[in-house]
Parts: C-alpha cells; sequence; structure tokens
C-alpha cells in the first residue's frame, strides 16, 4: 500500500509542477489553484507513505521520479531540449531509485 501511496504522491506533484508552468509565476488563476491542489495532495500522500516506508527511500523515490517525469514532459510537450548531458541525468536518477529499492533500503 505504500509504494501504490507514493505513486499517488509523485502523480499529484507531477501535476502541480506542470500546472505551475502554466500558471505564468501564479498570474492565470486555473493554472494556480491546481499547482497549490497537487502539491496539497502530494504531501498528504507522501504523510502517509510514511506511515511504511523509510523517510529516506521515499523522499528519495518521491523527489528522483517526479525530476525524472517533469525533465521528460519538459522535452516531450514543452519545447525543452534534450542534451546528452539531461539524458544522461535522467538516467542516473532512475538507476539511483533502482538501486535504492534493490539495496534494501525500505
Amino acid at each position: 500500500m505504500g509504494y501504490a501511496l507514493l505513486a499517488g504522491a509523485i502523480a499529484a506533484e507531477v501535476v502541480g509542477t506542470t500546472a505551475m508552468k502554466y500558471s505564468e509565476g501564479f498570474t492565470r488563476l486555473w493554472p494556480s489553484v491546481v499547482t497549490v491542489a497537487g502539491y496539497l495532495v502530494a504531501f498528504a500522500l507522501l504523510a502517509q507513505t510514511l506511515k511504511t516506508l523509510s523517510v529516506g527511500t521515499a523522499y528519495a523515490i518521491w523527489s528522483g521520479v517526479g525530476t525524472a517525469a517533469i525533465a521528460v514532459i519538459g522535452t516531450m510537450f514543452m519545447g525543452e531540449g534534450l542534451t546528452l548531458a539531461k539524458a544522461g541525468g535522467i538516467a542516473l536518477i532512475i538507476a539511483g531509485v533502482v538501486v535504492l529499492n534493490l539495496g534494501g533500503a525500505h
């Protein structure tokens, strides 16, 4: 159940961060509302996750997967370039999350 809550927290954070891009510095109402709601849901679900997963593992996965997802979304849908360094960084983030899980850090 902890990983399902964590997946929801990651999804909410990605939605909130994506909406933040469209809020234009919190000058547009609905993207700003989605940003705030996304982060409220993300933190609430992350807090529930911490009841069953260790804080280090949960936060590393939440921040790492969220960061990688936003980088991919930016590249695919927001016209951001994909350099070799950016692709390598995303790969390292994903590898780090995998190693944390395989290493029994939870």
